[in-house]
């Protein structure tokens, strides 16, 4: 009998290669090639015959209905899957150690479970720990108790079989990283193990029509850990944001199969668990009165759901080599601002700190948050406040033009309807028709902004 052959895959994307390497030549990755027993290979087929060729169907031809959904009972979390869970989904969701992951979806299954049959699988914790957790979550105190099933188990043929036996309808695997298969020798929590896995529950829940959903830590650099491809086995991938001292988090659907991508849901942390926010845009705008230098409303787009979020900016006088820096906002971006604001509206920072925050924790990515950093950014630097009830959104391009923003009308009514009255705005977002309470400014390029604002 041969001698089985080490293999090296990478711990980040997956790939594997015959011998170590520095870096890995799939992502260029340093140090992440993880010595591991490779497999045998299974026999090799010539597939001289034709008789095992399925027919193939055009797609005109093809029935397509939306497919079902079950709500969750958390409107939020209903919202970033889609409307709800779909039968033999699998999704993966991960976020920082202590973030609540566990909490959301224990109180998912609770829930759930007074109309379907459901099963959380707890690979880290014992079922008196999930108990106690669920106690303290007050959980069940209405009916009685709780009524969701729970196993403590790590092995995948145990809980496939487990499975097939209980057939629930929602089943939620906590965590990945700590099943393991008999059928692979690496220890639980390896690139082979995670992945397969992960193909095993997904073939499960495909043929059986269950739902799983996978718990998934993420790396220090803020990635699910394992490899790449659990994200692409998967069809929804949901991410827990925010700090873990703050009382707010966010959960943001980076892939979704079944409903769109970047929809968030907006939770509190409270003794009872996770309680959905209502009005989002109330926790990340400002609670002081009158309006201070270096804070300007910013309406950004998150999904489908317009938000207000307050920008805040610190320009300060720096030394030799001054700072940028950035919380919730592109650090690289920012320097872009500053060099259009210095070319084309002639505000120089160059030796002077800058600071930019957006408040609440929040992630802003699109780039329609140019117009609002910048003019939070002129108003620090002039020690003179925004008019109140001022909101900006807007991307600014390298030529000083002020570019439109996706769904200006939703931003613009939603800004409307909790009460700001002064908006500056891309000219190409302007409404045709006027907005009850806002006064509109339309501008085509930043200085014509800037000169809009100090002229209010």
């Amino acid at each position: 009998m041969s001698k089985p052959k080490s293999l090296y895959t990478c711990s980040e994307c997956g790939g594997t290669s015959p011998k170590w390497l520095g870096k890995c030549p799939s992502c260029e990755a340093w140090n992440t090639l993880v010595e591991s027993v490779g497999e045998s290979p299974g026999p090799k087929h010539r597939y001289q015959s034709l008789a095992g060729a399925l027919p193939v169907a055009t797609l005109a031809d093809i029935e397509a209905s939306d497919v079902d959904r079950l709500p969750t009972g958390i409107d939020e979390l209903d919202r970033v899957l889609g409307g709800g869970i779909v039968a033999g989904g699998v999704a993966l969701i991960g976020g920082d150690p202590g973030i609540g992951k566990s909490t959301l979806l224990l109180q998912a299954l609770d829930a759930l479970s007074r109309n379907v049959r459901t099963l959380y699988v707890t690979g880290e914790e014992s079922g008196a720990q999930v108990a106690l957790r669920s106690r303290r979550l007050g959980l069940g105190e209405a009916g009685g108790g709780s009524q969701v099933r729970v196993i403590a188990e790590i092995q995948l043929e145990r809980i496939a079989a487990t499975i097939a036996v209980e057939q629930p309808v929602v089943c939620v695997i906590d965590s990945i990283q700590t099943v393991y298969s008999d059928q692979l020798t690496s220890a639980p929590g390896s690139v082979a193990q995670v992945r397969e896995c992960a193909a095993q529950l997904t073939r499960i829940a495909k043929s059986s029509g269950t739902t799983i959903v996978l718990v998934g830590h993420v790396t220090k650099e803020g990635a699910l850990a394992g490899p790449r491809v659990l994200e692409h086995i998967v069809d929804t991938v949901l991410y827990f944001e925010g700090d873990t001292h703050s009382s707010f988090r966010l959960v943001r659907a980076i892939k979704n199969r079944f409903g769109a991508v970047n929809e968030i849901g907006v939770f509190a942390m409270t003794e009872r668990g996770l309680k959905g926010v209502a009005n989002p845009s109330a926790i990340f705008l400002s609670t002081h009165g009158d309006p201070v230098a270096g804070s300007c409303v910013l309406v950004t787009l998150e999904g489908t759901r317009p938000l207000l979020v307050e920008i805040q900016a610190l320009v300060d006088s720096g030394g030799p080599s001054p700072r940028r820096l950035s919380v919730g906002l592109d650090r690289d971006r920012l320097a872009m601002m500053l060099a259009v604001l210095h070319r084309h509206a002639g505000i120089a920072c160059n030796d002077q700190d800058v600071f930019v925050n957006a408040v609440g924790g929040v992630r802003i990515a699109e780039p329609a948050a140019d117009l609002a950093v910048m003019l939070a950014i002129q108003s620090s630097l002039r020690g003179k406040p925004l008019p109140r009830g001022f909101i900006a959104f807007g991307e600014v391009g390298l030529a000083g033009e002020v570019r439109p923003a996706p769904r200006g009308q939703e931003r613009l009514k939603e800004a409307a309807k909790l009460g700001f009255s002064v908006a500056v705005v891309p000219k190409a977002n302007a409404p045709k028709k006027p907005i009850e309470g806002l006064t509109i400014h339309a501008v085509e390029r930043i200085e014509e902004a800037i000169d809009r604002v100090r002229s209010l």
